[in-house]
């Protein structure tokens, strides 16, 4: 028997949120540094509970990448699954929320969230 469309789930969003490194990160000393890591932990800390993004894999390519990222090639990719486009902007929204030494993450992060589906023939 064919289901209802009210009942059927509503499919999540397939996103992919791209973190710039910027250049302030790389002026700070060590010790203002290692603050900023903190706040950057603690800001992307627990999206599943906060947000219902639910992470499925993470990418950082600050070994073979020096210097900032302003644009693409970015410094680190997290791919997720996200329940709205709500949601999606409460993690982007992070960097204008989160303060650290007096300024907000935008200073040291920059964030682009692209936004689709999962692939239609990949899970087939």
């Amino acid at each position: 028997m064919m289901e209802a469309a009210h009942d059927a789930e509503v499919p999540k969003l397939r996103v992919l949120f791209c973190i710039g490194v910027m250049p302030a990160t790389f002026e700070l000393p060590p010790v203002q540094g290692a603050e900023v890591k903190g706040a950057i932990e603690e800001a992307f800390a627990d999206l599943r509970g906060r947000f219902g993004i639910e992470v499925l894999g993470t990418m950082d390519d600050d070994q073979l990448m020096v210097g900032a990222s302003a644009a693409f090639p970015w410094t680190s990719y997290i791919l997720a699954e996200a329940p709205s486009l709500a949601s999606v902007h409460a993690v982007t929204n992070l960097l204008r929320t989160t303060e650290v030494l007096g300024a907000r993450l935008w200073k040291f992060l920059r964030i682009e969230a692209r936004v689709g589906r999962g692939l239609f023939f990949a899970n087939k």
